[in-house]
């Protein structure tokens, strides 16, 4: 037998008030006045007070990220060929010595996609799958300001191209840097605070459920769920420190084990009606009781507690066309059921079985 050999994140910061580092962290990276950073920034912080402590030189470039939708591989072509343009104009065509990604998992995922293509020719739908990645990305920085999507510990980076949702998943895509500020998560909006946690909890459900569990995952993931249920059951007046910690730590374990029906599910969903990935996988794994019967009782423990309206009748009016285009989706995601019913899980993952599930949505 193989064992996978996975990169991890080699350099972290944590800490309420670690942001203040960042400065620090870069001025290693720049060696001569020329360098410049990118900095790719969730908007929403555009006129909020992160925006005045990003400490970015005069030659540097920071680019305010719409993330109205999920991320596409249109976007990140088009942001990448941005930055090419800002480096030929002013650094004689020489990349970015880092490239910051801020904000939540749609923004980290970015900032990775954005590091790997300034270094591998070609659009980045190219890239989506499994070790596609042939040289190493500029040196790139990741940032969380909301918890539970584990983009920040995580080899891929999730994005929406012209047939498929779908990573790009390579041990080039991790970042060289993260830095986990709690103090930067204050003010979230509470809905989607839940719906980025429920990434989380959910993340750890199915690594715990399936059939790629070892040790080495069982242990980030049972620590990575107390931490959820302390957080979202328990009201933990360090639920911002615990929550973090929780999403790099669900991040870590689904690195060495792999998600399952609710991920492969929600491909399809957001693929097709463009749900953002957190209220995706909340809006499917409300319908997955026979699959995760003890992980969805608690999790309408907790949207009950935090009063969460998830959508219903979402999938009530589909065309037979987008019916199938999710269908399509979701059942292409191999890994992902192998986890849940392991190698014979063509059998069982039919268009029925996947067609009566998105109709309970």
């Amino acid at each position: 037998m193989k064992h996978r050999n996975f990169k991890t994140v080699p350099k972290m910061i944590f800490g309420r008030g670690s942001f203040d580092q960042l400065d620090d962290v870069l001025d290693a990276e720049r060696t001569n006045d020329s360098d410049f950073v990118v900095f790719l920034v969730d908007e929403i912080h555009k006129d909020k007070p992160l925006a005045k402590c990003l400490g970015n030189q005069p030659q540097d470039q920071v680019i305010w990220l719409n993330i109205d939708d999920e991320p596409k591989t249109t976007y990140v072509d088009a942001l990448t060929e941005q930055v090419q343009a800002f480096a030929k104009q002013n650094n004689n065509g020489k990349d970015p010595v880092s490239v910051v990604g801020i904000g939540g998992g749609s923004s980290l995922d970015i900032g990775k996609a954005v590091a790997l293509l300034l270094t591998n020719e070609g659009g980045s739908a190219s890239y989506q799958g499994w070790d596609l990645i042939k040289k190493p990305a500029v040196h790139h920085i990741g940032i969380p300001t909301i918890s539970g999507t584990g983009a920040e510990a995580s080899r891929t980076t999730v994005l929406t191209g012209p047939e498929r949702k779908l990573g790009m998943n390579s041990d080039y895509t991790v970042f060289d840097q993260i830095i986990m500020d709690p103090g930067l998560v204050t003010g979230v909006n509470k809905d989607q605070w839940f719906y980025t946690g429920m990434d989380c909890y959910i993340h750890n459900v199915e690594a715990l459920n399936g059939t790629y569990i070892n040790e080495f995952a069982r242990a980030f993931g049972e620590k990575s769920l107390e931490l959820c249920n302390q957080v979202f059951l328990e009201d933990h007046p360090d639920a911002d420190e615990k929550l973090m910690m929780a999403s790099y730590m669900g991040g870590q374990s689904i690195a060495y084990s792999q998600v399952g029906a609710c991920h492969a599910l929600s491909y399809g969903l957001s693929y097709v009606l463009g749900f953002h990935h957190g209220i995706g996988n909340c809006i499917v794994f409300d319908v997955l009781e026979d699959f995760y019967p003890e992980g969805v009782e608690i999790f309408r423990k907790m949207v009950k507690k935090h009063n969460i309206k998830i959508p219903q009748n979402v999938c009530a009016n589909l065309t037979d066309e987008q019916m199938d285009k999710m269908i399509q989706v979701s059942s292409g995601m191999a890994p992902l059921w192998d986890n849940v019913y392991g190698p014979d899980w063509q059998q069982k993952v039919t268009p029925e079985l996947l067609k009566s599930l998105f109709k309970r949505m």
